[in-house]
């Protein structure tokens, strides 16, 4: 099987280098029984790796069981993992299967594993490497036969040097290791990825698929995407849902990125005390325009409120003359996508006004 059709077969959408690097991975991995840790920010979609590899492995007639550790209470994990007699707790009114007796055969994904308890690390450790425990308030053990595929958005290094991971597990769930890159450090999978979600959500909502404009597109592809894959299906739906002209425009995108692209970027841009020629240079251009910007502004004022007559070469003229306000806002917002080299959000910013705004006057004056 060629990584693509393996691709299309577990719904792994992308052709960047990375994601083929990873399948390639997945593909070599998944008929062992190795455990594998997956790491990547929250959104990159671990869990659709972790089902492939479950479908490609011996194990797949077998339930694959996926355990989210964060959204269990510490109090209760314990017997959501291993199970419980009855009379063993307080409301313990019945004997329960845990997660692993109901995917003994099969696959078991701890996802968030960094927030799992330490008490429970441990008893995890050792059902790891014994294929066995106890439920609680049992008297004999029960033997399982998990394979198991953890993930984490967290360092868990880190976590082990800060105490709160036992250094024993995360070694035994390193065996295998991928690394999953956010969406902004593979803008190429963005274009394949938004195609799929609007394929996706118009043939299960039974309606016309509507066809993705360029420039919303370029809007996309500009996009740092803090929440990654998951944002992204989330913005493609909203817009289809919220549109009726059976074309998403720019339009569609602004109001539902735009807020969120100045919180990320204040939250994460680094700053540099010491510049490269090129930053320093590119500060010196945004400056500049800044600068342009506001002697346009100050001269529209000028033009507007200027009571009296222009004198023209020593003589007078009966008439006022006003520079047209137009031309100055196309040669203001031409400027602006030049410096930027073409991006729209960086050039609205620059403007300071709405992308919304940019769109639209970028089609008045057919600037794209």
């Amino acid at each position: 099987m060629t990584i693509e059709e393996f691709k299309n077969k577990n719904s792994i959408v992308g052709r960047s280098s990375e994601i083929n690097d990873i399948t390639d991975i997945v593909m070599q991995v998944a008929p062992s029984d190795i455990t594998v840790l997956i790491y990547g920010e929250s959104g990159v979609g671990k869990e659709i790796f972790a089902s492939a590899i479950h479908n490609a492995s011996s194990r797949a007639d077998k339930t694959m069981v996926t355990v989210n550790c964060g959204a269990i209470p510490e109090g209760i994990l314990e017997s959501e993992l291993f199970g419980h007699k009855k009379g063993s707790f307080t409301g313990a009114v019945e004997s329960r299967k845990g997660y692993f007796e109901i995917a003994d055969g099969g696959t078991l994904f701890l996802d968030e594993i960094a927030e799992m308890p330490l008490t429970t690390q441990v008893k995890l450790l050792r059902v790891i490497e014994t294929k066995e425990f106890m439920k609680l308030g049992a008297e004999t053990v029960t033997n399982v036969n998990v394979r198991i595929i953890a993930a984490t958005n967290k360092d868990l290094q880190e976590e082990v040097n800060k105490g709160r991971f036992r250094e024993d597990l995360y070694f035994r769930l390193k065996a295998v290791t991928l690394t999953i890159p956010p969406l902004r450090n593979r803008k190429i999978d963005i274009e394949e990825l938004a195609k799929h979600f609007i394929h996706s959500y118009s043939t299960e909502n039974k309606i016309n698929e509507p066809v993705l404009a360029d420039e919303a597109l370029q809007l996309l592809l500009e996009y740092p995407w803090p929440g990654n894959i998951r944002e992204l299906k989330n913005t493609i739906e909203t817009a289809i849902a919220l549109n009726r002209s059976g074309r998403l425009e720019a339009d569609s995108f602004v109001s539902l990125v735009a807020d969120e692209t100045n919180t990320y970027e204040k939250r994460n841009l680094p700053i540099f005390l010491r510049k490269t020629p090129e930053e320093a240079d590119r500060e010196l251009f945004y400056r500049a325009l800044f600068e342009i910007k506001k002697d346009l502004m100050e001269l529209k004022d000028l033009i507007i409120h200027r009571q009296g007559e222009v004198s023209i070469n020593g003589g007078v003229k009966d008439e006022k003359e006003v520079l047209p306000l137009d031309e100055m806002e196309r040669d203001a917002i031409k400027n602006a996508l030049e410096i930027t080299r073409g991006s729209k959000r960086k050039a609205a910013r620059l403007l300071n006004i709405s992308e919304r705004t940019l769109y639209r006057k970028i089609k008045e004056y057919e600037l794209s």
